[in-house]
Order: C-alpha cells, then structure tokens, then sequence
C-alpha cells in the first residue's frame, strides 16, 4: 500500500522569493510524472519542481510571506505532511534590479504610476560605495539647495549629482574610504555586466513563460485594433457616451434648473439657521455674564470669533462688532475684579485663565503678581502704622513701654475684602505672658507689667500678616513661570524668562527687606543707624521708653521671626530673597541672648536687697537663701534662653562670630561675678545703707515697713562669717554646676568664663576672711601684752606659778566666743578661722618673749606653763607657722632643770586642764563633728 508523502527537511528554511530550496523526506514520489503538486507557505511552486529521487526534489520560491509549511503531492501518495516549515520574506528590489518572480511595485510607484522618492526605490542604508550609511549625520538639505540649484541627490533622478551625494552621505567620509569605494562600485559594475547572462540561464523557464504571455496580449490587442472601425477601440464607446449626455441634458435641464434655485434657497436658508446663535449672542453674553457663568461667554465668543471674525458679510460684521465691544467691556471688569484684593488663589487663576482664553492684551497673571506685592507691601506698613498709633495713645506707667490692666486688645490684622488700600480689621492675638527671671509674683499680681506690650503684639500681627498673604503670591508665581495657569487646551506660552524671574525675584526682595526693617525699627532700632532719617521714619520710630520689661518678651519675638524663617525655607524660595530675613532672625537671637544676660546681671545685683540673713544648716554648712536665688536666677535664665541658642537646619550657628562669642562670654562672666559684688556689698554695708533701702524693696524681700532695716541686718561679723559661708558654698557647689550648664547648653569659652568667675570670688572670699580676722584677731591680740604684765609682773622678780594667769584664760574665752559664732553659721570655717586667729596668738606670744630681758626660775616656769597651756588648748588648731612660733617662744625660755621644778609645772598643767575642762571641750569635739560631716 503507498504511503503519503512526508517532508522531514528543508535546505535553506528562509528567503526570499525565487530561492532555491532542496526538499527532502519520505515517499516524495516515484517519478517526476508522479508529482502532482509542491506548495511553499500556500505558493504553488510545482512549475520550477525538479524530482531527483523518491527522498529529494529541488524548486525556486515563489512570492511567498512568513512562515508556513511545505506540502508534496503525488499520485501514489496523495497529500502529504511536514514536520518542518519554511519562512519566507520579501526583499526590496530596486527598479534596476534583476527578478525572477513578479515584484509588488505598490511600494516604489503611486496609483498614477509615477515613481517615488528616492527612499522607496532604494533599500535603506544601501550604499552604491558599499558602506555603511548608518549613524551618520546628514548634511542640511538647504544648504545643498543652495550649493546646487538645479542638482539632485536622488540617483534615480535625471539632474542627480554625484557632488550631491557625496556631500550629503559621505561628508565625514575619509578620503581612503571613498578610494575603497570607488574600488568597490567598479567591481559592482563589472559583476553586473555578467549577471544578466546568469540570471537568464538560471530563470529561462520564467522569462520564456513571461514572454510567451507578452507575445500573446500583443496578437489579441492587434486583432482588435485591426476588427475596429477607425482603428481604435474606444472610438465608438466614446461616440455613444457623448450622444447618451447630450439627450439627457435636452430632457431635464428645466428640472435641473429648478434644482439649482431650491437648493440655492434651501442653502441661504440652513446658513441662516446654523448661525442664528450670532444675532442672539449680545443678549446671551449679557445674560450668561450676569449669571456668572464665565465658561460659555468664552466659549461662544471663542465659536463666533473663528467663524466671522474675517466674514465679509455686511450683517455679520455689525453683530461681530457689538460683540466685541460686549467682550471688551467683560475683560475690563475681569481685570477690576482680579486687581481686588484679598482673593483666593483659585480665584485669582480662574479670572487670569478667563482673560487669557478673551485674549486680553497684556500679560494679566504678571499685572496680579505686580498688584498682590503691592498689596502685601501696603498690608506690612499700615500695620507698622495701626500699632504705632496704639502705642502712642496708650499711657506710659513707670517710663516703659507696657498696656495698662485697661489697655486695648492686641490687633490682628485681617484684611476685609476691597482694593489695595482697604481698611484693615483688628482681630485678637494669642502671645503668652511671661514672667521676669527669678519672679515670685504671678503675672495676676504683678499687674500691667506682664501684659502684652504693643511692640510684641506687633510683631505677631506682622508675621501673620506675611505668612497669610505671601504664599499665595509664591504660589501664584510658580503657577505663572511653569505655565499651568493657562487651560490645559490653550496653547502654551514662554511666561518663565528670565527677566520676568529677575523682576520678580527682587519684588520678593523687597518684601522680606520691609518686613525685616520693620521688625528692626521695632526691637533692633539701632541696626538702622545706618540708613538714612527718612528712611528710619518710614519704617516706624516706636515711642521712647525702658526695655527693662521688654526684655523678658524677646524670647516670644525670637521664636516668632523663627517660625516665620522656617515657614519660608520650607516653601523652596530662592535664598537671595530670604536673606534680610534668615539675617533679623540671627541678629534677634545675639540681641535676646546679649539682652537677658545683661538683664540676669541686674537681677543678680539686685538680690542684696532679698537677703534675710536667715542661715539654713544643712550636712554642707550654713548658707542663707541667696545663693539658691541666684542658682535659681542663672538656671531659669539659661533654661529661657536654651531654645534661643539651638540651631535649627535651616539657621546658621549663633556664636559663629568671633565677637558674638567675645561679647556672650564676657556677659557670662559678668553675669556669675555680679553675685560676688552682690555679696562684697552685702557684707561691707553699713546701718545708714541699709536705713537707704526703699520701702517697696523691703517689703519685697519680706521686710516688715514698720520695722527698721537695721534691726535685721547682723553685726559686722556675723555678716562676714555668713558672707564667707555663701560665698564658700557658691564657688564650690553652685559656679561649677552653673558652668556645667552653660557647656551643656552650648555657650563659647565657657573654661575661661570659669577661670574667671574662680578668681573673682577667691578674691571676695580672702577679703572676706581678711576682714572678719581683721575684726577678731586684733582686740584678741591686743589684749594679751597689757594681760601679761598685769599687776606690774615682772619676768626676773615675780612669785612661785600658782597656775596659769587670766589674760590667757581671757583669750581662751573669746576664741570659745569666735568658735561659737563661727560654728553657730557655718562649722566648715571653724578650723580656718581659729588657725589663723592661733598664728596671730603664738606671733605675738614669741614676740612678747623675745622682748623679756631677763629671767628668773619662777618666772621661768611661768612663762613656760602658759605657752604650753595655750599650745596644748589649741592643739588641733596647729599650723606649722604657729608651731614654729610656740617652738621659738619656748626657746627663747631658759628650760626647767630640777626635777622638782618639772613636777611642779606637770602638777599646775593638769590643774589647769581639770579647772578649764568645761570651756575646753569645745576645742575637742571638733574633729569628731569633721567626721560627721
């Protein structure tokens, strides 16, 4: 039984038409006769057919596209199969090229059989040189037609130049490139001479076929010819077309005519009802403007102004001005009503967006940019104006700027709806209140002094003034410079160049410029020295008065121009337009740092008025409250002004400046030694001083009015001693942790503010103790020579020792009494003070013993009885200065040398101990009190 035919290989399996393709598989038939049909992706392809074997047979392509199978057909078999496929593809063939197959020349010749371009004719990148033509940069066809007037590229032209094309495809070509190419095209041009004889050998049976077809249309057309009267073939259809034309237009031309005057009629009369809506348009722009629907007056004029604004029709013309004249008044109150101000942004982009589509002459977005700055500019000087006059009309209470309990409510500006110019309404402002540092008075029971003064409620209305009203300027700018207030369909138009962007750009200089010196004729006035007196005047002379109470509101007005700074960094401004302002808020920052450091000093100077005198013991000693006021003065202070010295990301780092750190460092210093004169003054001030305190500040500081200042201030040396005592306490306790937090807080040169504070306060604390020795040591000293020679003693002629004399006891006594005092305020001092008093005791001793002239034994146990009675007593007190003296008066004693005389004094030391035990136990508990503490 045959088997079907069965197609396993192809060989190639792709090209184009007319390529030869060896078929190869099972049972492809038994004879050439055998095979009946051979397709190629659906091509019959059976007439190039070659068998050669029952497993093979050759043919040429026919016009085939894309890929497809190839299909055997016999006899024997029948239809086939086939594993494999075939891709076909055409390959443009220029019209001087060789073809075995038919060519589809829709793609090189239009429908009136004229050729086209030169780039349909030609493959793309074909190049007659043989190069590549690819990524190379054309030589501009205008400057061709200059060079060459009557030339053409084009190869297939009849004016073609070579010049042309060379200039035109081969102009970075290098000269041994083009010598290749020529080598090239000469080779080309000599192959092309033996092609056609190939070609023909080995496409005869196609060309004798095409031939045969030629010759056969040629017989039929001649026999036609040849049978036709005339001897053309057309002649007698044309002969019948004209006669059949001419009888009809004899027998419908009265229809025809009728025709034409109904259609004439039926024409002017749709005319008229297609634009019926132009003699009812000035009623409708009237009504519709009325409405406020703006979109279809624009649309209906944008409609009537593309159909007739070239018209020549008489009627049409005088509608179509009417109308113009409606739309130009329109565009008129537009513009009135984006010039008023204030107004939404969407607002105002609606209205530039309506006169934009009316085609408003001009550039309407930069006028409303022009006029809002304006505006702005206004708003910021009549508020500088209201708050001036405020200011003026309110009365001023103790010589400082301040609202009295009735004073007016702080102004917020909120412009009412108008034109530039309106009248603004004041609103109410929200500042907090603020005490001064180291304050016990509430806000309540201070009175006026803590309401809000006008300058502060200035500067808040100010800064709402310029962050309400200046983003919807910035907003409208970017609008107006990217273009995206025009409609989406309108065409787009160069709004962002850069002389507009210059313009604008110094407007927003201008604005932060006066809002600047506004703020700065307000709180910095002395940083507009510099301009001129008009110009000073034009930003506002605030009344005169004391900033003393002002200062404590410097902290609000510093956080306001921050937050104002941050808002505009925040909105992507250029930084040369903020620079007046970033520059305020810095100087605002050094102003409220330097001005409540020098306000912390006086409120340091101002607390000898606050001290009570009352001593507090504690494990650290005795202290009164002054030094926790003025801890709690310091503390308050550094922690008011820590959000003053934090940058921000968007500042500049406050003690950038080499003065700024210089000034600040130095107000530091001053600020912590103040406390050290507060003291000094506290210490050295007299009873006609203290009877000199006002009255208000006694009762301030707790005083009783009807009581007299003299009654609570201490003697002399118990000033002293509890002077020392806080003094002490402060240059060891409080300075450092104060130091400590203003490192912490980020102050400069804080180790030589440090330095110096030490050094002023050691010195306050020597002359302290210099003064209170100098008030105990002398009547103590004093009184040991004339005790000495009591009752006329002489050292060479007195009596046997009974015991040790008074004057010694005496001065015992009144070192108990320093010891007492000493101890009753401070129990640290205790130690210092009595060794210094001793030194003074055993100098004065030695030199009482130098000046003995002669002794006797008597005397000579006497004198030695009360040296080691005073040295014994005050043992623990010992300094090796004192002992070098008791040593020294000691040698200048003769010694003791019988026994019986040492037992003698041994015997009236201890008597002396036994009968002094009670007054001496305060000179013995000492070291066990150091332990406790």
């Amino acid at each position: 039984m045959p088997k079907e035919p069965k197609v396993t290989g192809l060989s190639p399996n792709e090209g184009p038409p007319g390529t030869k393709v060896t078929i190869r598989g099972e049972n492809l038939g038994t004879g050439a006769t055998d095979l009946t049909g051979l397709t190629i992706c659906g091509v019959n392809c059976l007439l190039t057919a070659e068998w050669v074997s029952p497993s093979k047979i050759t043919c040429k392509t026919g016009l085939c596209k894309g890929k497809g199978e190839v299909i055997v057909t016999t006899r024997s078999g029948g239809l086939g199969t086939c594993t494999v496929t075939f891709r076909g593809y055409v390959m443009q063939t220029g019209p001087l090229e060789e073809s075995a197959v038919w060519i589809d020349e829709s793609t090189t010749t239009d429908k009136r059989g004229r050729s086209k371009s030169s780039s349909a004719l030609f493959r793309k990148n074909e190049d007659p040189l043989g190069m590549s033509m690819e990524g190379k940069g054309k030589f501009p066809i205008d400057q061709l037609e200059e060079m060459f007037p009557e030339g053409s590229g084009d190869p297939s032209n009849e004016k073609f130049l070579s010049e042309w094309f060379l200039i035109e495809n081969h102009h970075h070509t290098s000269f041994d490139d083009l010598k290749t190419g020529l080598s090239y095209l000469k080779r080309k041009s000599s192959q092309r001479s033996e092609g056609p004889l190939a070609f023909m050998k080995g496409n005869l049976t196609s060309i004798m076929d095409c031939q045969d077809a030629l010759a056969a249309m040629h017989q039929d057309l001649l026999k036609d010819e040849s049978t036709s009267e005339g001897g053309s073939i057309t002649e007698k259809l044309e002969t019948l077309l004209n006669n059949a034309n001419d009888k009809a237009n004899a027998m419908y031309q009265d229809v025809l005519g009728r025709k034409d005057k109904a259609d004439a009629t039926r024409n002017a009369l749709n005319v008229l009802q297609r634009f019926r809506f132009l003699f009812s348009l000035p009623g409708s722009i009237e009504r519709n403007i009325q409405n406020g629907d703006y979109d279809i007056v624009i649309n209906d004029y944008a409609k009537a102004k593309s159909l007739f604004a070239d018209t020549e029709v008489q009627v049409f013309k005088r509608v179509y001005l009417e109308v113009e004249k409606q739309i130009e008044t329109f565009r008129g109150q537009l513009t009135e009503k984006l010039m008023q101000l204030p107004s939404s942004l969407d607002e105002q982009s609606k209205l530039i967006r309506y006169l934009m589509d009316l085609g408003e002459p001009g550039d309407p977005a930069w006028d409303c940019l022009v006029n809002q700055q304006k505006w702005l500019l206004q708003l910021l000087f009549s508020c500088k104006e209201e708050h001036i006059k405020q200011a003026q009309t309110i009365p001023s209470v103790a010589g400082s700027e301040g609202d009295t309990p009735s004073s007016h409510t702080p102004l917020k500006y909120r412009p009412s709806v108008g034109t530039p110019g309106s009248v603004f309404t004041p609103g109410h402002s929200s500042v907090k209140r603020m005490p001064s540092f180291g304050s016990t008075q509430s806000p309540d029971q201070a009175g006026w002094k803590f309401k809000t003064p006008q300058r502060v409620q200035f500067v808040d209305d100010l800064t709402d003034v310029l962050l309400e009203n200046f983003p919807d300027l910035w907003k409208l700018w970017e609008g107006y410079s990217t273009g995206s207030l025009l409609n989406e369909a309108a065409e787009k138009t160069d709004v962002a160049n850069q002389e507009k962007e210059s313009k604008f750009k110094k407007m927003v200089e201008e604005v932060m410029s006066v809002y600047s010196k506004l703020l700065r004729a307000a709180f910095l006035p002395e940083t507009l020295s510099s301009l001129p007196k008009e110009q000073r005047a034009k930003y506002g002379v605030w009344p005169e008065g004391k900033y003393d109470n002002m200062a404590h509101w410097l902290p609000q007005f510093v956080r306001t121009i921050r937050s104002c700074n941050s808002t505009l960094s925040g909105m992507n401004l250029p930084d040369e337009t903020t620079h007046d302002v970033r520059d305020v808020a810095q100087d605002t920052r050094v102003h409220c740092v330097t001005t409540l450091l020098q306000q912390a000093t006086e409120d340091v100077k101002a607390l000898n008025d606050r001290e009570t005198w009352t001593v507090e013991r504690d494990d650290r000693g005795g202290i009164t409250a002054l030094p926790l006021l003025f801890e709690n003065i310091i503390t308050e202070l550094i922690q008011h002004l820590k959000e003053v010295v934090q940058s921000r990301a968007e500042e500049s780092e406050i003690f950038r400046r080499a003065d700024t750190r210089m000034k600040v460092s130095k107000l530091c210093e001053d600020m912590l030694s103040a406390f050290a004169d507060t003291m000094d003054q506290l210490a050295f001030r007299t009873e006609s001083q203290a009877e000199a305190i006002p009255t208000s500040q006694q009762s301030s500081s707790g005083h009783n009015e009807l009581t007299s200042p003299s009654e609570h201030i201490p003697p002399m040396e118990r000033r002293l001693v509890t002077v020392l005592s806080n003094c002490s306490h402060t240059r060891e306790k409080v300075l450092p942790k104060l130091i400590d937090l203003l490192e912490k807080n980020g102050y400069p040169e804080v180790q030589k503010v440090q330095k110096g504070c030490q050094s002023c306060f050691s010195a306050l604390d020597e002359k302290l103790f210099d003064a209170y020795l100098e008030q105990k040591a002398d009547p103590l000293v004093g009184a040991l020579e004339p005790g000495v020679y009591a009752g006329y003693f002489m050292w060479n002629d007195c009596l046997p020792p009974r015991g040790v004399r008074n004057y010694v006891k005496e001065a015992l006594m009144n070192l108990i009494a320093v010891h007492a005092e000493v101890f009753s305020i401070s129990p640290l001092l205790v130690e210092r003070v009595l060794s210094r008093l001793l030194q003074a005791l055993a100098e004065e001793m030695l030199r009482l013993m130098e000046c003995v002239t002669g002794w006797s034994a008597d005397g000579a146990i006497q004198a030695r009885l009360e040296l080691c009675a005073l040295q014994d007593a005050l043992a623990l007190y010992k300094t090796p200065e004192s002992s070098k003296s008791f040593h020294d008066a000691l040698q200048m004693v003769p010694p003791v040398k019988s026994a019986a005389d040492r037992k003698n004094l041994e015997e009236l030391m201890n008597k002396f101990k036994s009968n002094m035990q009670l007054q001496l136990t305060c000179f013995r508990s000492d070291s066990l009190k150091r332990t406790l503490v």
